[in-house]
């Protein structure tokens, strides 16, 4: 895929367990908490393990991924992030659409994601895909040196 944003070239992968350490090395660039490589292989070893990267340029650097699974009829996103340099240029959003399509493709009929009630941004985003909220769950990001912030559960039917 070429002309999306500014970039000059963008693709997105499907990820395997071989990107683990990638998917670390980005995590560790957007989240509090990062998640380490064999976590990441862990997560996309699992039975519906739903992952993908966008890479940018050329050659190509990892600039965002998005981590999901789907079981039953669920799917459920959990994590998506792009680097902070790249970011309201729509690679979240062509993350959640690779996430979307694979979920119904997998017959998955709604897709859940859990999002820190605080995050504005993230909720807009969100929001303005159709997403609606559907629960809360209390105090369910700690952070060190900060107090514990209520997590929404957001839905998006499939």
């Amino acid at each position: 895929m070429s002309g999306v944003g500014d970039f000059p070239r963008l693709e997105i992968i499907r990820a395997r367990p071989r990107h683990a350490d990638d998917l670390a090395s980005l995590h560790a660039r957007l989240f509090d908490d990062p998640w380490d490589g064999e976590g990441f292989a862990e997560q996309l070893r699992q039975p519906g393990a739903k992952a993908f990267i966008a890479r940018v340029g050329d050659p190509p650097e990892a600039a965002g991924f998005i981590l999901g699974r789907v079981a039953a009829d669920e799917a459920e996103i959990l994590s998506l992030g792009v680097r902070a340099d790249l970011r309201r240029r729509g690679l979240a959003a062509r993350l959640l659409g690779a996430m979307r399509r694979a979920a119904k493709r997998a017959r998955a009929h709604r897709l859940y994601l859990e999002v820190a009630a605080g995050n504005g941004t993230a909720l807009s985003f969100y929001r303005g895909r159709g997403f609606r909220a559907c629960g809360r769950r209390a105090a369910y990001y700690r952070r060190a040196g900060r107090p514990a912030e209520d997590a929404l559960v957001l839905y998006l039917a499939l």
